[in-house]
């Protein structure tokens, strides 16, 4: 088999619903930070309590992707994705009729398993419908979770804060849309993925090998690491803590706040799409040095803005930092090919855990510091990007 038979026609309509699952998959994840005013007043928690529950579910949702990713390289699991959305649907009324924080945290870390099942084999669809165009392919599926992440916001604005957590469980049609959805393009892959399965059983996949040594290939994803570390702590940063940050600052109630947020996750679904069609023509290190480390001055700048001025700040930043993400995983995916499912888990799995580390310690840094001290310090990490230079010029070294 050649490599040609992989690269065959770029599948839009299945990379068009590999993004709407995306989109409904992370509206419901979303609802998770956007109800944290609600959560902290009805059961009375403090900023490190809720910097918890994004622990518990990023945890829960990064410790399990490597290890999905591991399982399906080897074993064919092609209905995995509607089996994970199951998972999700199950922690979403938990979250609208949990009466306890413990059992919060038992129904975001249900929330976390569906994504740890979703993110990986859903990335590995979107690779195989790619054809040639992985970066563009990777971009859509990545501004499709970048739109439902910036739904929950507007969602527990207009519906959740002004009624009440119970209304969260109208969003359990987003779920079952969403099995609906997977359920129909697991039956597209099962025979590609039959087709793959064997391919490797025989040994075709020799011909995927990425040119680059193995040090390079391990000095090379710990440098993508370090990269993911910056970008997702500092965005922790704001998915947790930016209302927080301008109720505080600025004296805005919660409903004004989340629009403020969900400004900042329109221009971050906006900036996804921009990375991968780029890395595609100029090369992925372009992207992810000038993404990272390019959004840096913008950061400093924030915490000495006013609001209208931190309004226009936030959108700056969300429309650079955003492009990284799918240019990392391409990358990525280009110097260990071959391994799609455990460099989609391992890379997912890692950007989540860092997101729920940062949350947690920036919760509990915010209680001792105040939010204003957070937004400073974190101001600085984009700086981390200058070892984006570091990285190999990989451009074409795939066939």
């Amino acid at each position: 088999m050649s490599t040609q038979t992989v690269k065959s026609a770029t599948v839009y309509p299945i990379i068009v619903a590999i993004s709407l699952s995306h989109l409904l998959n992370d509206t419901i994840q979303s609802l998770i930070p956007a109800i944290y005013p609600l959560v902290k007043d009805s059961f009375g928690i403090n900023f490190a309590q809720v910097g918890l529950i994004t622990l518990v579910f990023q945890l829960s949702s990064s410790l399990l992707q490597p290890l999905v990713g591991f399982y399906t390289d080897k074993k064919l699991f092609p209905f995995a994705l509607p089996t994970g959305m199951t998972f999700s649907l199950i922690g979403l009324l938990g979250l609208a009729f949990a009466p306890t924080y413990p059992l919060i945290l038992v129904s975001v870390a249900f929330v976390g398993i569906g994504s740890s099942i979703f993110h990986p084999e859903a990335s590995r669809m979107a690779h195989t419908a790619a054809g040639g165009k992985r970066g563009l392919a990777q971009s859509l599926f990545q501004v499709g979770g970048n739109i439902g992440s910036a739904m929950g916001p507007l969602l527990a604005a207009l519906i959740i804060s002004p009624f009440g957590r119970s209304y969260i469980s109208w969003f359990s049609f987003i779920a079952l849309l969403a099995i609906l959805i997977l359920y129909k393009i697991s039956r597209w892959y099962k025979p590609k993925a039959l087709r793959i399965h064997v391919s490797k059983r025989r040994g075709y996949e020799q011909v995927t090998a990425s040119g680059f040594s193995r040090s390079t290939i391990v000095y090379s994803s710990i440098i993508l690491l370090v990269l993911i570390f910056s970008k997702y702590f500092y965005t922790a940063s704001i998915s947790s803590y930016f209302t927080f940050y301008l109720m505080d600052k600025f004296g805005l109630n919660v409903q004004q706040a989340q629009m403020h947020l969900f400004i900042f996750l329109v221009s971050v679904s906006a900036g996804a799409l921009i990375g991968g069609p780029i890395g595609d023509r100029y090369g992925r290190k372009f992207v992810i040095w000038g993404s990272i480390l390019g959004v840096a001055p913008f950061t400093l700048l924030m915490p000495y803005a006013n609001l209208f001025w931190t309004s226009v700040l936030s959108v700056i930043i969300g429309l650079i930092i955003s492009s990284a993400f799918s240019a990392i995983l391409v990358y990525a995916q280009e110097l260990m090919p071959g391994r799609i499912g455990v460099v989609s888990g391992f890379f997912y799995g890692f950007a989540f855990g860092m997101g729920g580390i940062g949350s947690a310690l920036l919760g509990k840094l915010a209680d001792q510091q105040g939010i204003d001290y957070v937004y400073h310090l974190c101001s600085f990490l984009p700086l981390l990007g200058i070892v984006a230079i570091f990285l190999p010029n990989q451009q074409r070294k795939t066939v």
